[in-house]
């Protein structure tokens, strides 16, 4: 699959605003309650109403959605405030529904996409459709997967596409729910540059403190637009009450979000210069995160070495390291020289985190 100028046509289409905003509940829990949050958002920069209708949770026992009822509390949303609407489907049977109910917009959630097969199902589904796909990338990390979820829409005539970047799932704890991984929708990006694509903070953050800074990277980088649950009594919702924020709320952050304009050269040229610098900020976060890691496991090597007597400094295992860094960094056309003095600098600050554990 080629990049396609015509991904772009259904967002140029609607000419809503920029960056475009979709906002609504994690989960539609009453007619009453749906309609609220719907009139809270209508006059606001919100163009899209989201809530989650089916809501399958990660173990049995909790609210999962008030399912086809649901449908037609958005209907009656839809009519009353002019607000576009999009829901999760996750097979072929929740397609038909929306398409009954006239759902304008269908995405595909993070735990379907990690399937070909019902990728393929409900794509099956939307054959011969005119309506908008938004795929959401899969809970790990696998750009091959999330591209190709993308391509098998486009392989049944979709091309009304855009893709949400709502974290990846990580073993290991972190300040949010699910990790960024900016570098992979960057990725995604660079492969096809005219996909939309939205950032979902709300998943990522997976509290309410947070979401801010996270929009605020998504516009420095280019994103086209962001989908955040939006509740009107959020400490009450049913199911992820603590990523969810009052419509006020949002309303603020869209009102201090710093958004960038492409007018003319000079502006479009700081502009990426801009999205290239953030780029370089979020890899550098990356950088020391993973330089961090690995001087804990130092420490507990030199705890190790402490025990049982052991030198701090092993030669053979120290030209080992060089020997293979060197070799993996004229891969990344990165220099001999260059990769000698990062992990020179790299092995003495190990050396002096071993020796303090010696010394203790």
């Amino acid at each position: 699959m080629k990049n396609k100028k015509e991904f772009r046509n259904w967002l140029d289409a609607l000419a809503l605003n920029h960056p475009l905003v979709i906002a609504g509940p994690c989960s539609a829990e009453t007619e009453e309650q749906l309609l609220e949050i719907a009139h809270q958002l209508k006059d606001s920069k919100v163009s899209i109403l989201r809530a989650g209708i089916w809501k399958p949770r990660s173990r049995p026992g909790n609210f999962e959605g008030v399912g086809e009822l649901g449908l037609k509390w958005l209907q009656t949303a839809k009519k009353e405030t002019g607000l576009l609407t999009t829901i999760e489907v996750a097979n072929a049977t929740h397609v038909e529904l929306a398409l009954k109910y006239d759902v304008d917009i269908l995405w595909i959630g993070a735990r379907t996409t990690v399937s070909p097969f019902i990728v393929q199902e409900i794509a099956e589904a939307v054959r011969g459709t005119d309506k908008t796909i938004l795929v959401k990338n899969p809970v790990n990390p696998d750009l091959a997967l999330w591209l190709g979820a993308v391509e098998r829409f486009y392989e049944v005539g979709i091309n009304k596409l855009g893709v949400i970047h709502r974290g990846f799932s990580t073993y290991e704890k972190t300040r949010y729910r699910n990790n960024p991984e900016w570098q992979i929708p960057i990725d995604l990006h660079n492969h096809f540059p005219d996909l939309p694509l939205i950032l979902d903070p709300s998943h990522i953050a997976g509290r309410r403190d947070i979401i801010f800074d996270l929009c605020q990277t998504a516009l420095d980088l280019n994103y086209d637009g962001l989908m955040i649950e939006t509740h009107n009594n959020p400490d009450k919702a049913w199911s992820d009450a603590d990523q969810q924020i009052t419509p006020l709320a949002l309303k603020e952050i869209l009102s201090d979000l710093k958004v960038r304009k492409t007018e003319g050269d000079q502006i479009e040229f700081r502009n990426q210069l801009s999205t290239l610098r953030s780029q370089i900020d979020l890899i550098d976060d990356q950088i020391m995160d993973m330089l961090g890691k690995r001087m804990k496991i130092v420490d507990s090597i030199g705890g190790m070495k402490k025990k049982n007597n052991v030198a701090i400094l092993q030669v053979k295992r120290w030209n080992q390291i060089l020997e293979r860094m060197i070799e993996l960094g004229g891969e990344y056309t990165l220099s001999e020289d260059f990769v000698l003095r990062i992990y020179k600098a790299i092995h003495q600050e190990s050396i002096n985190h071993q020796k303090k554990v010696m010394d203790d």
